[in-house]
């Protein structure tokens, strides 16, 4: 059986071509981050940034809203990944969702939310480790985990300034306010604001745009990326030097540059 065609808990997955597509499948809670997801999530996300037919990575939710973060129900009744006193809530989140952020910082492979309705407190923080997002006007966010006396207990607090900038991430965390369509656009949580009857066809078309790059070099420019904003100068400078002498002997490069040369479409292989 390929890999993709198994059954994952609470992820529906969807191969097409060069693309794979990954739904969150708890519609019920709002696609509530539970075990299963994390779980789910972890192991596809993985076997796919080995996969060389893999180019890009869609992530979105079922049914009306994207990711609703985490489960108040369970919250409230201690229960699932919020039972057990302080220590033990601890190593829940080390071990638990908090495997989210470090599987998907790893990944070379460019990854797309499509961010369908809302996204709140670890969904917001979800669709924030994504490389891109893109919305509607229905799509909402909210870093909202201090309304209910918490804090981002996912990572929110590294990746959200990332996108945003430390003082619009500040903001975000400290009022617990909604932002939706253009706001949310302005302010860069969004990439790409369309229609709500466009998503999915403005999704595929940046899909398309992205997995028909050279995949090396596309993997290698989001990992150089990360690394930059982390790091010093030279840092950078001696890593870009190491990836740019790699890309410049791949055969897609040659490709590229024949393509050029000949006014043609290049036709990257990954190699």
């Amino acid at each position: 059986m390929d890999f993709y065609s198994q059954q994952f808990p609470q992820l529906l997955v969807q191969k097409k071509s060069n693309q794979l597509w990954l739904t969150l499948n708890n519609p019920d809670q709002s696609n509530a981050i539970t075990y299963e997801i994390i779980d789910s999530l972890g192991k596809v996300l993985k076997h796919a940034d080995f996969d060389p037919e893999i180019r890009v990575i869609v992530i979105t939710g079922a049914g009306k809203n994207f990711c609703s973060g985490g489960d108040i129900k369970a919250m409230a009744e201690k229960t699932g990944m919020f039972q057990g006193e302080g220590n033990e809530l601890r190593m829940r989140y080390q071990q638990g969702i908090q495997q989210i952020p470090k599987t998907i910082e790893d990944i070379s492979t460019p990854i797309i939310a499509m961010v369908n309705g809302a996204a709140i407190g670890a969904g917001c923080d979800l669709a924030m480790m994504c490389d891109m997002r893109i919305g509607t006007t229905s799509t909402k966010f909210g870093e909202t985990f201090t309304k209910i006396g918490l804090i981002p207990g996912d990572g929110g607090t590294f990746f959200l300034q990332r996108v945003v900038g430390y003082a619009k991430a500040m903001e975000m965390t400290l009022t617990g306010d909604l932002y939706e369509g253009q706001k949310a656009k302005d302010c860069g949580l969004l990439n790409i604001l369309t229609d709500d009857t466009q998503l999915l066809a403005e999704t595929e078309k940046l899909a398309a745009k992205i997995a028909a790059n050279a995949p090396v070099a596309q993997s290698m420019a989001k990992k150089a990326m990360k690394i930059s904003y982390l790091h010093d100068l030279q840092t950078s400078l001696d890593l870009l030097a190491a990836f740019q002498g790699i890309t410049q002997r791949t055969q897609d490069h040659f490709e590229a540059l024949e393509a050029a040369k000949n006014k043609r479409p290049p036709s990257f292989k990954g190699q």
